[in-house]
């Protein structure tokens, strides 16, 4: 059979397994005229790019820990928090060391990805990561400390828990008291690629405690905002007041008390 006498289907199918538009089977679609082959043909050209452009950002990401390397830094580990804006739940930290060899470019700013995605890149990043380490402190912690504090107490818990110990960080926006050389960056989930494997990992973490704490205490939703202030939220506390896990020191949960 030709490739003429491929169906549109047959063809989107094979496309989908291409990654070169000089392959052959691409070149030769060049002449089929039907409307569905050029729309396919439109598209791998799009995924193709974006994966191109997916490339050259994750390399990109890889500044930081290059020129690190480059040093003599062996160990370089990337840190950053999820949990700081939340009524509810703990703050989570996580501490990151990658190698060279670390290549998932879907790693970005956690933000940026859906759940589906970050479940999966999660378990990769575990698996590719020479280390991983997370520390959490709970909201009594919280209201104890305040959230900043809280926030460098768990990562320098994370830093110290490392078997490989670091000699350089780069932290997301969070300065920490230590003796470790360390670059302190504004975005950094976006700017380096420990960093974003470990905003990964830590909200992977957190939203799946937030997912049980919502079964020990409904009716606030915290499957769905994280703790965070959503209508749904608010609509919870007004109703059963303050759950175990709600900040004290955090308005409105005072009110609610």
């Amino acid at each position: 059979m030709n490739d003429h006498q491929l169906t549109i289907s047959d063809i989107k199918k094979r496309l989908q397994k291409i990654s070169n538009l000089e392959d052959p089977f691409v070149l030769a679609l060049s002449n089929d005229q039907r409307k569905g082959v050029q729309s396919a043909l439109e598209q791998l050209k799009k995924r193709l790019k974006k994966q191109a452009q997916a490339k050259v950002a994750f390399q990109a990401r890889f500044k930081y820990e290059r020129e690190l390397w480059s040093r003599g830094h062996q160990w370089v580990a990337g840190i950053d928090e999820v949990g700081r804006g939340p009524l509810a739940g703990p703050v989570v930290t996580c501490a990151v060391i990658l190698n060279e060899d670390f290549n998932l470019i879907g790693v970005t700013d956690s933000k940026q990805l859906t759940p589906h995605e970050r479940e999966q890149l999660y378990l990769q990043i575990v698996d590719q990561a020479v280390e991983v380490r997370l520390a959490v402190n709970s909201a009594t912690v919280i209201d104890q400390m305040n959230i900043y504090a809280a926030t460098q107490d768990a990562m320098l818990r994370c830093v110290n828990s490392l078997h490989h110990q670091p000699t350089h960080l780069i932290v997301d926006a969070v300065p920490l008291d230590t003796s470790i050389d360390q670059t302190t960056l504004i975005k950094g989930d976006q700017k380096s690629i420990s960093v974003a494997a470990a905003s990964i990992v830590a909200k992977e973490y957190r939203d799946h405690l937030m997912a049980t704490y919502d079964r020990l205490y409904p009716g606030y939703n915290f499957k769905d905002n994280m703790g965070y202030g959503t209508a749904k939220h608010l609509a919870g506390l007004a109703e059963l007041g303050a759950s175990p896990i709600h900040r004290r020191t955090f308005n409105p949960v005072p009110k609610y008390l």
